[in-house]
């Protein structure tokens, strides 16, 4: 451990990231069996562990308190999957177990799943990105019978295992205790959503569900969520980019202000969440418990974007507020300030490409001299090329107030260039006042040898990220 700049402890082997080699894999089977105490291994995101797995696998009977074991980004192969199997009678208490991003797994998943036996204690299972196939989508289907401790599996960015989502939904039955589903980006289409929707009556539990990137289920919502409004304990939904219909928000706006204990609600990239008639938007008041409102490039209105600050005035815990690549804020933030007003809890509040101007950033420092906003750490107002220098001037004068504020992005759009007018030295005077600043995006504003120089002495310690490019 010392060798490779590690802390020594006896019940965590954190060896991940530290470029071993096949000979260092053996060198560690050789050690475990000193470390009779160890419950944690994790070699993730060494790439030459990739088929040399077998020399550890074969000495863990001597670590048979093991409870978690990472091996996502190894390279793994087919003998090391089977290797991995005949292992699991050898670490009866294993709880936790990470294969992702082992593009290899892809079709061999049975070589793991046939040897897990009833009874097994496996809480965590996560495989993402890891080339499954329908077959493997069955595979997994199988394991749930003997898995009935399941709390978090983590399928996502396997994009045909939605073929056999049917198959597995049918036997999620089995995992009761499930709390976090990732289905992102897992090819589903409208009939894997409506298996899924049976499903959901046996997760009570069901903390977090991510289906989001499964721009084939747009349409199948309609038919799709009979079960979705029973999930009481749900804290997170992410239905980012799914191509959702406007019968789609028809029903979404009746269902999800029912889910009471929401706190993450994710609707991004969906443009019919702005030009639906239904008021969703308006709904959200009745989820007083959420934490964080994604809604960016969703084709808000003045209408829709009208709803959502009203609802946000009943939001008293907000935390995070994403409005990204609408528009409609531009000119109209002023909508908003009686929400951020009372949003105490406010952390995150991201405004990128909304058109916005002079006036809208002098009603968001308004807010600062009355004492609102001050638990803000990261701010994004990139993107918005609209705001006139004497706007920028205004905003970096009150800047100093943030000072939790640890990311902020100003960047011009994409093929832009401006110089920086006279805000420039207001900026730096601020910068210097904001001790929790670690990354600022300033890309295509012109600098001059001089600005830069200053802005190079102001980071001269290298404990900032400071993006420039022109």
């Amino acid at each position: 451990m010392q060798k490779l700049g590690k802390k020594p402890n006896s019940k965590n082997l954190d060896l991940s990231n530290c470029a071993l080699s096949a000979a260092d894999v053996t060198e560690l089977a050789s050690l475990l069996p000193f470390l009779p105490e160890l419950e944690e291994i994790s070699l993730s995101w060494n790439g030459c562990v990739g088929g040399t797995l077998k020399a550890l696998t074969l000495r863990l009977h001597h670590v048979n308190l093991l409870k978690v074991l990472r091996l996502n980004n190894c390279r793994l192969t087919a003998e090391d999957v089977t290797s991995l199997g005949e292992a699991f009678e050898i670490v009866p208490q294993l709880e936790e177990l990470d294969l992702s991003w082992n593009s290899n797994i892809g079709g061999k998943l049975s070589l793991l799943t046939k040897k897990l036996q009833k009874g097994c204690k496996i809480k965590l299972l996560k495989i993402t990105d890891c080339n499954l196939t329908a077959k493997d989508g069955e595979s997994l289907a199988e394991i749930l019978n003997v898995i009935p401790n399941l709390e978090v599996l983590d399928l996502s960015i396997n994009k045909h295992i939605g073929c056999s989502m049917n198959i597995i939904a049918q036997d999620l039955k089995n995992v009761p205790g499930l709390k976090e589903l990732n289905l992102h980006m897992c090819g589903l289409k409208q009939d894997s959503l409506q298996g899924l929707d049976t499903a959901l009556q046996h997760l009570a539990e069901l903390r977090k569900l991510d289906i989001s990137c499964n721009k084939e289920i747009g349409g199948g919502f309609k038919d799709s969520t009979a079960h979705l409004a029973s999930l009481k304990n749900l804290e997170v939904l992410d239905l980012h980019q799914c191509c959702v219909t406007e019968e789609d928000m028809t029903v979404l706006s009746q269902v999800i202000p029912l889910l009471s204990s929401l706190q993450e609600l994710n609707l991004s990239s969906n443009k019919n969440v702005g030009v639906s008639s239904d008021p969703l938007l308006g709904r959200l008041r009745f989820l007083p418990k959420l934490k964080s409102v994604a809604i960016s490039n969703c084709g808000l209105g003045e209408e829709s974007f009208s709803s959502l600050a009203e609802a946000a005035l009943h939001l008293p815990e907000l935390e995070i507020l994403d409005l990204s690549w609408n528009k409609c804020v531009g000119g109209n933030l002023k909508l908003l300030l009686g929400a951020l007003k009372l949003a105490t809890e406010i952390q995150v509040l991201r405004l990128s490409s909304c058109n916005l101007v002079a006036e809208d950033l002098a009603l968001l420092m308004l807010l600062t001299q009355d004492g609102h906003l001050a638990r803000l750490r990261k701010l994004d107002l990139s993107y918005n090329n609209n705001v006139s220098d004497e706007g920028w001037v205004v905003f970096c004068q009150g800047l100093a107030v943030f000072k939790e504020l640890s990311e902020l992005d100003v960047s011009l759009r994409p093929l832009s260039c401006r110089d920086c007018g006279t805000w420039f030295s207001e900026l730096l005077a601020a910068l210097t006042k904001l001790p929790a600043l670690a990354e600022l995006g300033m890309q295509r504003w012109v600098l001059s040898e001089s600005q830069r120089k200053q802005l190079e002495s102001f980071n001269q310690d290298n404990r900032r990220n400071i993006r420039f490019d022109c």
